[in-house]
Formats: C-alpha cells, structure tokens, sequence
C-alpha cells in the first residue's frame, strides 16, 4: 500500500491517514463488506504508531467508511444502490438484495393533518392521518428514518403494519402505481443524526415521496432522510427521440 506522509506537514499525521484511508475505500480498494487488514499489520506498513491508526480509523467510523465489529476487525460497510425506475418499499429493497430488514418504531397513531400533509391529500385541514415514523434498519444499524402519512380512510389502524407498509396495502388492494420523488441533499438535523448514528451535519439525502392509487388519488406522502454514506440512488436516462436539430 503507497500512502506517503509528510512529518513536515501542518496536517496531524492521523488526518492525514485518515483522508489517505478514505480515498482507498471511495476508489474500491477494499470493496463493502470486506474487512481492512488487521491494525497491527496496517500500522506496519503505515510505519505508524497503532495509537496514531486508531485515531484515523475512529474518525473514519465517525464519517461512515468504516464500522469496527468487535473481535473481527474494520469492515467497509455495504452501500445499497437503488434505482429510482422502480417503486419499491425499504423491505423490497433489502430483500431483493440478500439483506435483512426491521423497523425502530418511533410512532404510530391518527392525528390531525399537518398543513404539509393536508395540501398533499387534497384534504380539509386538521382531518385524520395515519403516520407511521421509524428508523428502517439493516445489518443491526440505521439506514434511513422515514416518516409515512396515509389518509386514515386507508390505513385505519397504523399498529396494524408490522414491517413493510407496501406488503400490508398490496393485500388491500392498495399498492400504490406510481409516485414523485423530490431529492436533495442536506445536513442532517442534530435529531436526525442521532437516530441515523451519524455525526450532527453529516450529509444525507432527504426524499419527499407522494404515491398514487390507479385513480389517480393520493395515497402516501412520505418524508425520509436516507443515509449518505450508505445509499447510492441510480436512475437510467434515455435519449431524447426528439433532439433538436
């Protein structure tokens, strides 16, 4: 491994290690779900101290580029691509993925429209809503949190959705067939980060999500910040079948 450091440098030696650590892991050296050779050997060929190492890896596992299990070493933690063709629930997306899924749940309940949520429905103000908010989980830690609205003339009794939201309306005959999407990136909320395990301002992408039934009603209308350092959202674009001349 050639990652030169510079003793003349202002940089502390093990900020410099850790940017030199991260570029590896954002250029596939070490590929999600492979473990970082063990510190003793790494510090090694580093010709640094272990305590200088640690410090680097620490802030890397603050940063998200690592995630240090106990007894086994530093693994790169695996990142979940999702195409933004398809409506999928988080449930689908692990599953079809071989990763398992489970929810934190935060709240559950009816409750009067927030002016947000009203103008989303197309429904008088203060009329009830079903909200479903957790954080969605994979791999024993927080991926996204995500906080779900349904008109409760759909989902009368939130407590009654157990895991996947999509699964539970899909047996109603309430899936819904298609949806906008709003994305952007933003700094995550001191709250936010705390729940998502991230450090306060880490990035995460926040998406808006509002869905449709077949008659064009509104059916959910869902606000999620989904990790940055764990997602990769990948849409296909076409060509226009009509370029301009």
């Amino acid at each position: 491994m050639f990652i030169k450091i510079s003793s003349s440098s202002d940089t502390p030696v093990y900020l410099q290690v850790e940017a030199a650590l991260r570029r590896e892991i954002s250029n596939g050296r070490w590929k999600p779900g492979e473990a970082l050779p063990a510190e003793r050997q790494l510090a090694k060929d580093l010709k640094i101290s272990r305590i200088t190492l640690r410090k680097a890896l620490q802030g890397l596992e603050a940063a998200g580029f690592l995630r240090k299990q106990q007894g086994s070493g530093n693994f790169v933690p695996p990142r979940v691509e999702q195409n933004l063709g398809f409506l999928t629930g988080f449930s689908q997306d692990m599953r079809s993925r071989g990763l398992d899924s489970h929810s934190r749940w935060l709240k559950r309940g009816v409750f009067p429209a927030s002016p947000e949520e009203a103008m989303a429905f197309g429904i008088p103000a203060h009329s009830p809503v079903s909200r479903l908010e957790r954080v969605r989980m994979s791999g024993g830690e927080p991926m996204a949190l995500e906080l779900a609205a349904l008109p409760a003339k759909y989902l009368g009794n939130p407590k009654a959705v157990k895991e996947s939201l999509y699964s539970f309306l899909g047996k109603r005959n309430l899936r819904p067939v298609r949806a906008m999407q709003r994305l952007r990136a933003v700094a995550a909320p001191p709250g936010v980060a705390e729940l998502l395990g991230i450090r306060s301002g880490a990035p995460v992408l926040y998406i808006e999500r509002t869905s449709y039934l077949p008659d064009g009603s509104v059916l959910e209308f869902t606000r999620s910040h989904y990790r940055g350092d764990r997602y990769d959202f990948v849409a296909e674009l076409k060509g226009d079948p009509n370029p301009a001349s």
